[in-house]
């Protein structure tokens, strides 16, 4: 599973490696309001399906089918902090597995491959990966043929939110597609420089998306 949003968008026409890992994917979701405004505007149907608001309700239903999971991503102390959250929210869920990998990970190297036989060892069902893009969906679409009994979801910043190592934006300021203005006040540095370019892509998107209706 991909979360598609502004910054994926700025980023998938460049990168034709980013590209094919999209379309290795099974199921992309919206996990920003413009994507949807945008279908709304080519006259598609889209609803708003954040990365961070799937994780529970997927783990949910690996708890029922009794599937256990694993975690990849992040870093150590959030890792634990997501784990003990998930247990305490979702009753009879397991946790085969959960790994953060160093700094300048490669996900087409040798420390993913390793990473891979480790999954399948575990016997996880579902992999969350909160490698931040292209990371994140460049090592899903490979774990396809490295570890093919286990399913991956992208979810960036959600096990850090889990853990409390990140605070996501209040719920009023969800509701009011806000929450990059939350995220950006929140890291300036990293957010604001992503964000413009999301916003210059946008009249483009928007000439597209009135031209396909």
């Amino acid at each position: 599973m991909a979360t598609l949003n502004l910054d994926h968008l700025t980023k998938l026409p460049v990168d034709p490696d980013f590209l094919a890992a999209y379309r290795a994917h099974d199921l992309v979701v919206a996990d920003g309001r413009p994507v949807v405004w945008l279908a709304a505007m080519a006259k598609q149907k889209l609803e708003l399906m954040p990365g961070s608001d799937m994780i529970l309700p997927l783990c949910a239903l690996c708890a029922e089918l009794s599937v256990p999971i694993a975690l990849v991503g992040s870093s150590d102390d959030a890792l634990a902090g997501a784990a003990a959250a998930l247990k305490e929210k979702v009753a009879g869920l397991r946790i085969s597995y959960t790994h953060a990998p160093p700094y300048g990970f490669d996900p087409a190297g040798k420390q993913a491959d390793a990473i891979f036989d480790d999954l399948t060892a575990s016997g996880a069902g579902l992999c969350f990966i909160a490698l931040g893009a292209p990371k994140q969906e460049l090592f899903a679409a490979r774990g396809r043929e490295r570890a093919p009994t286990v399913g991956f979801a992208s979810i960036g910043a959600g096990l850090d939110f889990l853990s409390g190592h990140q605070v996501r934006a209040p719920k009023i300021m969800r509701i009011l597609a806000l929450e990059w203005l939350w995220r950006a006040l929140q890291s300036p540095m990293r957010m604001v420089p992503r964000y413009a370019k999301c916003f210059a892509i946008l009249p483009g998107l928007m000439m597209q998306a009135l031209r396909e209706r």
